[in-house]
């Protein structure tokens, strides 16, 4: 029987997924593997039920080097997506209902929530589908459960991505240059709107724990706030209105994570928390063109990029690290390793440790990344760093 790699994709889709997937079935099947793809990330794991051949269709893909030939073309994912925590379910499958589970408890609202950890039946998931390998493609909250399978015993390898290139270990993730690279595309067009109308351009983009995407978006000299320093609001405005006097178009712009907080503010949320305890943020933009307004009177042009940054196709950094990171998993695989994460370490491709959920998300360096008295980013003391102009 032929040795099998089991692929998903979790979490929010970015630019270049498809990449890996092609890599990776290309390179396994050339090396006499099957290449299962699971679909809908995790839910494929905790929702297939494989004595039902329509539950097994809607979570299972066969993939060949034909039916993946033109996937790295688009963005998106191939496998689709889900945000699944098998180890925090709130409720379960209908072929799981009846079946003992580890359960947790927890309060909100007032309300009693129960959980549950259905890391077994994923075990004889894998178990039943024959899978020698799992290769999983996510942020760090997909990746903390590919942990969890690797201290399971699982064969697992990890490859990161997103947008906010807040994975631990890796100075990159797949998908952060398409995402800068259009969000300077997108302000670059919409300075002519905000010029025309002499207004103050607030934009905001994916950020929710650390501030990487606006950092480097507002590296062509504009004003950014990201959740890791707390900027004064006075001083934020004032540096906005002297931008603005002192451009001939008079307009100025900043750019805002979407976690961005100033002191004394909290940015507001709303709808229920995912698998992972995330509820979505309010748009911050709008909160500081009200402050503007009132505060000195100048009227505001608020663009939330966000999701336009993770859809279409990626750029040429992006299809270069996927198909490297796709190709580094599979060498992994042939020489007998496991339990690892592709990355970028000090600019070279290396293989990592995946890191340990209980330490988060990699956050900016404000003492060196970012500037606290111009609200923007570091420009000096960059020679020797990589590409990237962080290390680890």
């Amino acid at each position: 029987m032929a040795k099998r790699i089991a692929i998903l994709t979790g979490g929010g889709d970015v630019p270049g997924l498809n990449a890996v997937i092609k890599q990776v079935t290309y390179r396994g099947c050339s090396m006499g593997y099957e290449v299962l793809g699971i679909r809908r990330g995790w839910e494929g794991l905790t929702h297939l039920n494989l004595d039902d051949p329509a539950s097994v269709s809607r979570y299972t893909l066969q993939l060949t080097p034909l039916n993946t030939r033109t996937i790295d073309r688009t963005g998106g994912t191939f496998l689709h997506s889900s945000r699944t925590n098998p180890a925090k379910m709130k409720s379960l499958p209908e072929h799981l209902k009846g079946i003992s589970f580890p359960t947790r408890e927890s309060e909100k609202d007032g309300q009693k929530i129960t959980t549950y950890d259905v890391t077994s039946a994923v075990l004889k998931n894998l178990e039943r589908l024959g899978a020698d390998t799992v290769i999983a493609i996510g942020g760090d909250d997909t990746l903390s459960y590919a942990r969890r399978l690797h201290d399971e015993g699982v064969k697992i390898m990890a490859i990161p991505k997103t947008m906010d290139n807040d994975v631990r270990n890796t100075e990159y993730c797949i998908g952060f240059s398409t995402a800068i690279t259009r969000a300077d595309a997108a302000i670059q067009r919409q300075r002519t709107t905000v010029g025309s109308h002499e207004r103050i351009g607030i934009f905001r983009v994916f950020g929710r724990d650390a501030g990487f995407t606006a950092l480097y978006t507002a590296y062509v000299n504009i004003r950014c706030v990201i959740p890791e320093y707390k900027v004064n609001l006075d001083k934020l405005i004032s540096l906005l209105v002297e931008d603005k006097r002192n451009n001939p178009s008079n307009y100025a712009l900043v750019i805002l994570s979407e976690g961005a907080e100033w002191e004394g503010y909290q940015v507001k949320h709303y709808g229920e928390a995912d698998a992972y305890g995330h509820r979505k943020k309010a748009n911050v933009g709008d909160d500081l063109a009200a402050e503007i307004k009132a505060r000195v009177g100048e009227e505001t042009i608020v663009s939330d990029l966000t999701y336009d940054l993770r859809s279409g196709d990626p750029d040429f950094v992006d299809k270069l690290v996927a198909c490297t990171f796709g190709n580094m998993a599979m060498d992994a695989l042939e020489e007998g390793k496991s339990g690892l994460m592709t990355g970028i370490v000090n600019g070279c491709f290396e293989l990592v440790e995946i890191p340990d959920p209980k330490l988060g998300p990699r956050k900016v360096d404000v003492a060196t990344m970012y500037n606290t008295e111009r609200y923007r980013p570091s420009y000096n003391g960059k020679r020797g760093l990589p590409v990237f102009l962080s290390k680890l």
